[in-house]
């Protein structure tokens, strides 16, 4: 389909379960199927090494990734200053802005991006600006827990991960390959 006459989504995959970036990414490979250009911005997940890395690796110059997140934030092994974090979201918020608005890309992903909204990393003025900046033939896909309303009522279409039942809750440990 020629991008001038596509009509692109606001995705956003959010909820307490699990999945809400691989089925980002699972959106994004099927793109990639038709020789759609993708670029994934993290927000949160900078600092960890996860299969996903080398899966987008593996696409060449169709599906650039970017984790600009400072780790996980107050979670887990989370040893930087807030306003590490804080910097690291608004690098996230303009380098979103700037693929959106490079004609390149005919998916972006921020993934993520509800995490740091929730977390209080950036406001609804960032997030007001990611979405006026996207063209009308890109597709935006915005992961993470906690979706804001606003962002709910302007997406075209909202998936909720709900948790059914998950190994974790019987002491099974995080898998490659499964979980990361």
């Amino acid at each position: 389909m020629i991008k001038s006459r596509r009509s692109g989504l606001l995705i956003v995959f959010t909820g307490k379960g699990k999945g809400k970036t691989t089925a980002a990414l699972g959106t994004a490979f099927r793109a990639l199927g038709y020789g759609w250009k993708i670029c994934m911005v993290q927000f949160i997940k900078g600092t960890w090494k996860y299969g996903e890395i080398k899966s987008i690796a593996q696409q060449g110059e169709q599906f650039e990734l970017h984790p600009l997140g400072a780790g996980f934030y107050k979670i887990l092994d989370d040893d930087q200053p807030e306003e590490v974090h804080r910097q690291a979201a608004a690098q996230a918020v303009d380098l979103v802005i700037d693929k959106l608005q490079s004609e390149v890309y005919d998916m972006v992903i921020a993934d993520e991006l509800n995490v740091a909204y929730d977390a209080g990393l950036i406001d609804e003025t960032s997030i007001r600006r990611i979405l006026d900046a996207r063209p009308k033939h890109v597709h935006l896909i915005v992961t993470g827990r906690g979706a804001p309303d606003f962002l709910i009522e302007a997406a075209d279409m909202v998936t909720d991960m709900q948790e059914v039942k998950h190994p974790y809750r019987k002491g099974q440990k995080a898998q490659p390959g499964i979980d990361y």
